[in-house]
């Protein structure tokens, strides 16, 4: 009988082992992973935002309608709250994003008017914050990609014939993954002048 036993145990890790298993495990870890940097780089610019809205308030005359805009949006995009479970809810995840991308394009418009402030301009505290924020923005983008990219892997472990069985038996579902609303938009680089150049 212990010999049946023992005969039985390495029978199923093999099958575990040979099915996906170990796998599912691994790239579920490295979705969980990717999705953590995503939100740290996302709480990284809504950190910044203060200071900016701060600095561009102390311009005479500035577009109110275009810092509230900024403010709004970072109150929208903060206020969701981006626990583990918003991965496995599309819907969840699809507002989450909705409302990063409104964070995004309003702050987009705040730096486009900005350039009609030369005060602001030639601030070097301002400037300072512009390109934290242009860095961040690109940390955005890296930080997606890498969890699109785990995201994907793991879903076609999920939908892949013998792994799709094991998927079935332990319930791994494929997960959400970042949409693309406007692909032609979003290939085209951003139009946003950082005041970089010099005259």
């Amino acid at each position: 009988m212990r010999r049946l036993l023992s005969l039985l145990l390495i029978c199923v890790t093999a099958v575990l082992g040979g099915c996906g298993y170990n796998d599912f495990q691994r790239l579920d870890e490295e979705s969980r992973s990717a999705w953590a940097e995503v939100l740290n780089q996302y709480q990284r610019r809504a950190d910044l935002i203060p200071n900016i809205v701060a600095t561009v308030q102390g311009e005479a005359n500035f577009e109110r309608g275009t810092l509230e805009a900024v403010v709004n949006a970072r109150a929208k995009a903060t206020s969701i709250q981006a626990t583990p479970e918003l991965l496995n809810d599309p819907a969840a995840l699809q507002k989450f994003q909705a409302a990063q991308g409104e964070l995004g394009s309003a702050l987009s418009r705040l730096m486009v008017v900005v350039e009609q402030y030369p005060n602001l301009k030639a601030n070097q505290g301002f400037s300072d914050l512009r390109v934290q924020l242009e860095g961040t923005e690109n940390r955005i983008a890296v930080a997606r990609n890498r969890y699109i990219q785990a995201v994907q892997a793991y879903n076609v472990l999920a939908r892949s014939f013998p792994s799709n069985l094991t998927a079935m038996v332990f319930g791994y579902q494929p997960k959400a993954n970042f949409s693309v609303a406007n692909e032609a938009e979003i290939s085209q680089p951003p139009k946003v002048d950082f005041g970089t150049q010099k005259p």
